[in-house]
């Protein structure tokens, strides 16, 4: 007797890619990020950036409230930064609403 074995490989979640800093720019205490992330809607999307000084301390957050499915690469602001005296270097990171924080930063020179 023959026995036919057949092994089916069971497609897993999609696993996205983490949200990108694409572009930075800073008017004053205003600074416009603009983000990429392949979001699917609800489930998975990028729901935030922050502000962080060479230190790694919180300048600012800007909190995402809604997927942007079909708006890709996407800019958003956030005014009254206050940037400390005498920095220069700050860094932006993203986080999506399942991955949480990026560990990828957008270095942005503030020197003139």
């Amino acid at each position: 007797m023959r026995y036919a074995f057949v092994f089916a490989l069971m497609a897993g979640p999609a696993l996205a890619d983490g949200p990108v800093v694409e572009a930075v720019s800073v008017d004053g205490d205003r600074f416009s990020v603009t983000l990429s992330h392949p979001d699917t809607g609800w489930d998975h999307y990028a729901d935030g950036w922050e502000v962080l000084d060479a230190d790694g301390n919180s300048l600012g957050i800007r909190e995402l409230a809604h997927p942007h499915v079909a708006e890709q690469p996407f800019t958003r602001s956030l005014g009254g930064v206050r940037i400390p005296d005498g920095v220069t270097t700050i860094y932006v990171r993203a986080r999506c609403n399942v991955d949480g924080w990026s560990e990828d930063l957008f270095e942005v020179s503030l020197a003139e």
